[in-house]
């Protein structure tokens, strides 16, 4: 706030609806462990620390990447990943991480997805000891930006028709003649594919004789190879403080070593997604908790009538209704974090969270922006940004409709996909 002087039809500047409120009708956080309690603290602090930069670059649509690897300097992007050269953290504080970062900008808690989720995640799962020696503890610093490259232009929620091949050929190679692997295909929202760092490119295997041929397998591709080509999606109005790249492959050649031999199909691919849409579950929790707070802050201040807007009827009804949803969500991730802790998680309870919990979202999102009023729409007051951001985590690892289908199948015993 400035030096401001009330004048007739402005009493105030503005109004105090960012700040963390600690909202937790049902006591779900209070009795966690003081290690997952330093983690959560930690992620605050970082919050506090870069949100104003955050703010800015989503208003210009910039990706400011030193930033995003910060949280792999305070080792915030092992997801609850088990290796013994990351450090353990549990599910429960990963995925409060998660919760605080997408509280704070939206952008960030996909950074999170990316680089820990799903890049991290997959190298530590399928790499070889010798890629894992080479990158995993420099992609959990954030000294290299990683990038999962599995959705293509023509294959999103049908990822598993996806047509980038790889193909064997023993002519080329090394000195010592031992072949190379030749990619080619296009893929697409891939975030921090146009970064500079690596890219873990899922592709079909197009190799007759090898017996590999037809599956899905995941090729460790350096961003700078001759043939591959990263570039920032323009135009986005969700997510705008991360870029995704539109990535062409064209014969882009990696030697042998290059193939994670851990991954033979696409069941690969969906062990890591199954586990970062707990990750999407917490995340909407963070975003839904920034905007009940904004509309609960709002309307203890603002004065309309002669009075607080927390003093109608309508309006102490729309933040009980918010409450009882965000409650609910908060108690999908807390569960979810001791499955999970147990070894206990299904794939589809992990959908059933991320189903849940991203459409509550987006309604508590769409009443504070309309609690808020003529307000509801100014970056400052972080409502409409938290609005939009959550249209991207509604879609991305797995719409709406393939988790209703995943759950429908799970219950039923009878797949509706086509």
């Amino acid at each position: 706030m400035t030096d401001f002087q009330p004048r007739p039809g402005q009493s105030v500047e503005g109004y105090d609806v960012t700040a963390r409120r600690g909202t937790d009708y049902y006591a779900v956080f209070a009795d966690i462990p003081a290690a997952d309690r330093e983690m959560w603290e930690r992620a605050q602090a970082y919050i506090d620390e870069v949100g104003t930069r955050m703010q800015d670059a989503w208003d210009t649509g910039a990706y400011p990447l030193d930033i995003a690897m910060r949280a792999g300097e305070l080792d915030m992007f092992n997801d609850g990943i088990v290796h013994p050269s990351l450090t353990r953290v549990s599910p429960l504080a990963a995925g409060l991480v998660n919760m605080e970062i997408s509280r704070g900008d939206g952008s960030l808690g996909t950074v999170l997805a990316v680089q820990g989720g799903l890049a991290l995640r997959t190298l530590a799962l399928f790499g070889s000891e010798a890629q894992q020696e080479r990158w995993l503890v420099p992609v959990a610093r954030g000294e290299v930006a990683a990038s999962f490259a599995l959705t293509e232009p023509d294959h999103g929620s049908d990822s598993v028709s996806l047509e980038t091949v790889a193909r064997w050929d023993a002519s080329t190679g090394s000195a010592t003649g031992a072949g190379e692997w030749v990619i080619d295909g296009a893929k697409k929202w891939i975030g921090n594919g146009a970064s500079g760092g690596i890219t873990f490119v899922w592709a079909r295997v197009d190799s007759p004789g090898d017996e590999h041929h037809g599956a899905v397998r995941c090729f460790l591709v350096e961003q700078e190879a001759p043939g591959y080509v990263g570039t920032v999606i323009e135009g986005k109005a969700s997510l705008r403080g991360i870029h995704q790249a539109h990535i062409v492959l064209d014969g882009v050649r990696v030697p042998a070593d290059a193939v994670l031999p851990g991954t033979k199909s696409f069941k690969d691919a969906s062990t890591v997604l199954y586990s970062t849409r707990s990750g999407v579950a917490w995340s909407a929790l963070g975003h839904a908790t920034a905007c009940y707070e904004a509309a609960l802050a709002y309307s203890q201040q603002r004065i309309q009538f002669g009075k607080p807007l927390a003093k109608f009827q309508m309006v102490q009804e729309r933040l009980a209704n918010m409450l009882e949803e965000l409650t609910a969500m908060q108690l999908y991730c807390r569960w979810m974090a001791d499955l999970e802790e147990r070894g206990e998680l299904r794939p589809t309870q992990a959908s059933l969270a991320k189903y849940h919990n991203t459409r509550a979202a987006r309604r508590i999102a769409s009443t504070a922006r309309d609690m808020l009023g003529g307000n509801g729409i100014l970056l400052e007051y972080g409502v409409m940004q938290h609005m939009a951001d959550i249209e991207a985590i509604h879609t991305y690892e797995g719409t709406e409709s393939v988790q209703a289908l995943l759950i429908g199948r799970d219950i039923t015993g009878m797949s509706a996909f086509a």
